[in-house]
């Protein structure tokens, strides 16, 4: 055996990879650079504060805009629903023309006369008002006079049945002559019950004493059964309830008003808060002045007073109405 082998077994350390390397390569140890010294700092500025910032003057703080919402529209209320014109559901009549031709009225299938180019001219200015009026009132109609006997259910019958010959418009011909009727008679027409009654009892539907006649067009509420409440009635909420269920919904109907006299009974004068248009119907060389006043001042509810002059045999312009052509031509 070798002393090799001995010095093994000695616990002597073998040499490391880098110091084989060394002794094989003559690399030598491996020594870390020189660091440079580190100049020193001065006493004083080692104990200088730390510089401090400027002071800055205070900023407001700047107000924070925020986008507005848009505004949202709120739904539309539901429109109530317009209401319907009631039907007329009175009886069907016959209204006898020769009975109307013997009574001095105008008849619907006769010839063109001077009564009827009368009655025309007064209802052109009567639908021209109604029509432009912006209240349903225009459309209500009251025809009036100061005393009896100056013709005003004659005048009031004669525009109803030429009011009625307009295309597509119907005519209510009321009788509010509660003291003395007349509509009836003059059209040749049995009644029971009417206006009155229906301002007496609220269960009862106007529309169903509207008598419907076979003039197109033509439709009549008779007086009714007589109380002595009547001007009561009339002056009543109930009176403005019935008249418009009769003409709500229906701008195509005009209602006219056979009244008494101004200056013989009251209800002239409170239908006259009813009503749009009142017809004051005077008869020549009869009516007086101071009755024309104190007619127009009961009435005067109503701000659309007309004059109708009754019974003229003149005109101040020498016209006066006749015939003109011939039958079929």
């Amino acid at each position: 055996m070798t002393d090799q082998g001995k010095i093994n077994r000695e616990g002597a350390r073998p040499a490391s990879l880098f110091e084989r390397a060394d002794a094989a390569f003559g690399l030598g140890p491996v020594r870390t650079p020189p660091v440079p010294p580190v100049p020193s700092v001065p006493e004083a500025l080692r104990r200088a504060p730390a510089p401090q910032p400027a002071p800055q003057a205070p900023v407001a703080p700047q107000p924070v805009a925020f986008a507005k919402p848009e505004p949202v529209a709120a739904p539309a209320a539901p429109q109530p629903e317009a209401p319907r014109a009631v039907a007329f559901g009175g009886p069907l009549v016959h209204i006898d023309r020769e009975h109307l031709r013997d009574g001095g009225l105008i008849v619907p299938e006769d010839p063109v006369t001077g009564l009827l180019e009368e009655f025309r001219i007064v209802k052109r200015e009567l639908l021209a008002d109604a029509r432009a009026g912006a209240s349903p009132l225009a459309r209500r109609i009251l025809v009036c006079s100061p005393h009896p006997g100056e013709g005003k259910t004659y005048c009031a019958t004669n525009l109803a049945i030429a009011l009625a010959a307009e295309r597509g418009l119907e005519v209510l011909l009321v009788d509010a002559d509660v003291v003395k009727p007349s509509v009836a008679l003059r059209l040749g027409i049995d009644v029971e019950q009417g206006l009155m009654d229906a301002l007496a009892d609220p269960s009862i539907r106007p529309e169903s004493l509207v008598i419907r006649t076979d003039i197109e067009g033509l439709f009549v509420l008779p007086a009714g059964t007589a109380t002595s409440l009547d001007a009561e009635y009339l002056a009543s909420a109930r009176t403005g309830e019935v008249l418009d269920r009769l003409t709500q919904g229906a701008p195509d109907r005009i209602v006219i008003f056979d009244t008494p006299p101004a200056l013989a009974a009251s209800p002239a004068a409170e239908l006259a808060q009813h009503v749009g248009q009142a017809l004051l119907v005077v008869r020549a060389d009869e009516t007086s002045r101071a009755a024309l006043e104190d007619a127009q001042q009961l009435l005067s509810a109503c701000g659309d007073i007309k004059l109708l002059l009754n019974a003229a045999r003149y005109s101040p312009s020498g016209r006066r109405f006749g015939t003109y052509g011939t039958k079929g031509k």
